[in-house]
């Protein structure tokens, strides 16, 4: 099998735009052709480089596709004519050309665009809006990446439940415990606290934030310089807000944002964290809470949507705009010593059970339903 694979939306940028989508594009393309060693792979991309496999080729663009208006152009109008060779194609981001000569799947990670609709740029929400559940319908199969993204998609774009496939997202190896030695020249050389909670994720609305540094706010002095909150990623769409509510606390001193944090790093900032936080409104999955999970990190994290399923039993789940609840679950963390060793050691065993091999052996299986389902096929 020829299986063709739209991934423009791989980055080179050292920036917000190398989380999420990236790195499960970037992983699912670095362990296909070991799921389906006999098949060949060829993936569109413009600036973004793609891990090295014989069975895999970039088809690369000139168009600057990093732009979104770009990218939408080039899915639209150049994509549909150079797909003549392929047996089936993956568009790896919500939306397929209007005009689509080959059979092809299509991967859903969220339906925030409805959800919460307020939370985008009005470019991307009319797109997504207009073009995804249109997609989903003309697709041979439809990949979800959580049972809560799935479940969206019967409800609100009405996909059959029986034309939706699983990709749960992996956790990369390097996400480990480290010696302790080694987190702690760490936490010298970048000159962090010696107690902190961390969040890694895009500072965008999504996310919650002015709520968890409010809930901060109202722990008492001496527990906020015990123990300060860093807030780690690029920004996003509309982060003024967080900024804003840092000042009007007072919270400059203990609060902290160092920015986008290259991948090579996290690990290292995983593991010099007391805790993950992470009190996003709405996830079709969350991999930065799987990842320091993997690290052995104690988790604190919103109940709702698809965070439930990657957290399990293995940390705090709160309702994400219960400011009191959020306190209380960090005044626990900074006094209760055992509940962050029993909390970190669930956390480490649940993740093992995520790894990018059975993502990939998951959308192959989903590639073989779509060969053999003709009926389902429309141009």
């Amino acid at each position: 099998m020829h299986i063709g694979l739209n991934a423009q939306l791989l980055t080179r940028a050292q920036n917000y735009r190398r989380a999420g989508i990236h790195g499960y594009i970037y992983q699912l393309l670095d362990h296909l052709p070991v799921a389906a060693p006999d098949w060949h792979f060829s993936a569109f991309v413009g600036g973004g480089d793609l891990p090295a496999h014989s069975q895999l080729v970039a088809k690369r663009t000139r168009w600057p596709t990093e732009r979104p208006v770009v990218r939408i152009a080039w899915e639209q109008l150049a994509q549909p004519w150079q797909l003549g060779s392929f047996d089936l194609v993956h568009e790896l981001a919500f939306v397929a050309p209007l005009v689509m000569p080959r059979p092809f799947v299509v991967t859903v990670y969220d339906l925030t665009f409805i959800r919460y609709p307020e939370r985008l740029t009005r470019v991307r929400r009319l797109y997504l809006r207009l073009l995804t559940g249109l997609s989903c319908q003309r697709a041979r199969r439809v990949l979800a990446i959580s049972q809560s993204t799935a479940d969206d998609l019967v409800t609100l774009l009405k996909v059959p439940r029986a034309k939706i496939d699983l990709a749960i997202p992996g956790v990369e190896p390097h996400f480990q415990p480290l010696p302790t030695a080694e987190v702690a020249q760490f936490r010298m050389t970048h000159g962090l606290p010696e107690r902190f909670w961390l969040f890694v994720g895009t500072l965008e609305p999504r996310k919650n934030l002015p709520m968890l540094i409010r809930a901060y706010a109202a722990l008492p002095a001496n527990d906020r310089a015990a123990v300060h909150l860093i807030l780690a990623g690029g920004v996003g769409w509309l982060s003024d807000d967080i900024v804003q509510t840092i000042e009007r606390y007072g919270l400059t001193d203990t609060v902290h944002l160092p920015g986008y944090i290259a991948d090579v790093e996290l690990p290292l900032w995983y593991n010099a964290a007391d805790a993950f936080l992470y009190p996003s409104v709405f996830e079709g999955w969350g991999l930065p809470v799987t990842e320091a999970m993997a690290c052995g990190v104690p988790v604190i994290v919103s109940n709702v949507s698809a965070l439930p399923e990657a957290v399990g039993d293995a940390g705090l789940q709160l309702a994400p705009n219960d400011e009191a609840a959020w306190t209380d679950a960090l005044a626990r963390s900074i006094r209760d010593s055992d509940w962050r060793a029993d909390a970190g050691q669930r956390a480490k065993t649940r993740a093992a059970r995520f790894t990018w091999a059975h993502t990939a052996e998951q959308t192959i299986q989903s590639y073989r339903r779509a060969l053999i389902e003709h009926s389902t096929y429309a141009t």
